[in-house]
C-alpha cells in the first residue's frame, strides 16, 4: 500500500501562458496537500514556472523525463497533451513502469499507438469532446476509461473582482486570446464596420492582437474604436481587463475544446457573444454559451454585430445573461470543486490497481 500523500507528477510540454498550461497550474495548486504531493515536469521553461513554485509545487524543467520519474517516484503521472500520438512523451513513462497514468486530452484526438496503452484514464475537457471522440473513432464508450472533466477556473476570484455596478449599456466589448492567428476568425473583424455604423461610440478592447487585425483596423479607419492591449499574466489582470467591458466578443474559426476565456468572462458576470464552428471542428463554446441564456450565438458578421447591439441596447437582458453565466461557471468550473473530482479519479484508479484501499 502506498503511503500518503500520493506523489503526482504532471507532465506538460511547456510552461507558457497558454490555456493548457494554466489548467495544469490550477490543478496542482488545488490538490489536497494532505492527500497528494504534486510536482510538474516540462521540457520548456516559461512564466508559469515561477507561479507554480510560488504555490509550493516543485518544477523540473528541461531535464530527462525518465530521470525525473526515477527521482520523484510518482505513483501517478498526469499528462496534459493534444491527444495525438507522442511516443517520445509516453515512452519514458512506460519504461519507468508508473503505476497509474492519466491524461488530459485537450483536443479530443485519438491516439491508437502502442505507447498509448499505458494510459489508464483519459479526461476530455468538455462533454462535446467526449461525444465527438466516440462518434468519430472505433472506441466504445467506457466510463471507467474515458470521461470528461471541465477545466478549472478561479471563479471565486473573478466573482469577487467583478464590478458590482457594471453599466451594461456601455458599448464596450472585449476579446482575450493568445496573439496566434489560429485563435482568430475573420468574424472577429468583419462585424466591426457594421456595428460602428449602428453604434458610433462602440469600443473594442483586444488582448492578443495579430498583424491581420491591426491591418484591418488601420485600413478601415477604425483606430478610434479599437484598442490593442498587452498580454496579461495573472487572473487578477484578466479580471481587471474584463471589468472594463460590457460583453466578451469571442470568435475563433477552429472553435474551442473548452473555452477558458469564455468561462472566465462568465465567472465575471459578462454575457458572451460567440459563433458555431463548421463540421467536426471544436464546438464546446456552444456548451458554455447557451443562446439567450448566458449569451448570444451568431453565424454571420451581420448577426454578430446585431447581437452586440442588442446587448448594449438591452442592458437588463445583458445583466440577466451575465448573472446566469456567473452562476453556471461557479456551479460547473469552480477550481476547488474540479480538483476534488480529479482527486476522486486518482483515488479510484489507485484502488483499482490495489495501491490504496
Amino acid at each position: 500500500m502506498v503511503e500518503s500523500p500520493v506523489r503526482v507528477l504532471h507532465v506538460i510540454k511547456s510552461l507558457s501562458l497558454g490555456g493548457t498550461e494554466k489548467v495544469m497550474q490550477l490543478f496542482v495548486a488545488n490538490l489536497d496537500p494532505a492527500r497528494f504531493a504534486p510536482a510538474v515536469y516540462s521540457r520548456v521553461n516559461g512564466v508559469r514556472a515561477s507561479q507554480i513554485r510560488a504555490a509550493g509545487v516543485d518544477t523540473f524543467i528541461g531535464a530527462d523525463l525518465l530521470g525525473v520519474i526515477e527521482r520523484f517516484r510518482p505513483q501517478i503521472v498526469h499528462v496534459h497533451r493534444a491527444g495525438w500520438p507522442e511516443p517520445d512523451l509516453l515512452m519514458p513513462i512506460k519504461r519507468a513502469r508508473v503505476p497509474v497514468v492519466v491524461e488530459t486530452n485537450v483536443f479530443g484526438r485519438h491516439d491508437p499507438s502502442p505507447q498509448a496503452k499505458i494510459i489508464d484514464h483519459t479526461l476530455f475537457v468538455s462533454r462535446f469532446c467526449l461525444d465527438r471522440f466516440f462518434a468519430t473513432t472505433p472506441v466504445a464508450p467506457a466510463p471507467a476509461r474515458y470521461s470528461y472533466l471541465y477545466n478549472p477556473v478561479d471563479t471565486d476570484l473573478f466573482a469577487k473582482a467583478a464590478a458590482p455596478d457594471r453599466d451594461f449599456s456601455r458599448p464596450v466589448a472585449g476579446r482575450v486570446s493568445r496573439p496566434d492567428p489560429g485563435k482568430w476568425s475573420r468574424l472577429a473583424l468583419d462585424f466591426l464596420p457594421l456595428l460602428v455604423r449602428e453604434v458610433p461610440d462602440f469600443r473594442y478592447l483586444i488582448i492578443g492582437g495579430i498583424p491581420e487585425a491591426r491591418d484591418f483596423v488601420r485600413e478601415h479607419g477604425l483606430r478610434g474604436h479599437v484598442l490593442f492591449r498587452d498580454q496579461v499574466k495573472t487572473d487578477a489582470e484578466i479580471a481587471a481587463f474584463l471589468n472594463g467591458v460590457s460583453v466578451l466578443a469571442h470568435a475563433n474559426d477552429t472553435g474551442e475544446s473548452f473555452g477558458l476565456a469564455i468561462a472566465e468572462a462568465m465567472a465575471c458576470g459578462l454575457p458572451v457573444v460567440t459563433h458555431p464552428s463548421e463540421g467536426l471542428r471544436d464546438n464546446a463554446q456552444l456548451e458554455l454559451v447557451e443562446h439567450g441564456v448566458t449569451g448570444l450565438v451568431a453565424d454571420s458578421a451581420e448577426g454578430y454585430a446585431m447581437a452586440l447591439k442588442y446587448l448594449f441596447s438591452h442592458p437588463e437582458e445583458a445583466r440577466r445573461m451575465g448573472m446566469a453565466g456567473r452562476e453556471k461557471a461557479a456551479r460547473l468550473f469552480r477550481m476547488q470543486d474540479i480538483a476534488r473530482k480529479l482527486e476522486a479519479v486518482y483515488l479510484e484508479l489507485l484502488r483499482r490497481k490495489g495501491i490504496v484501499q
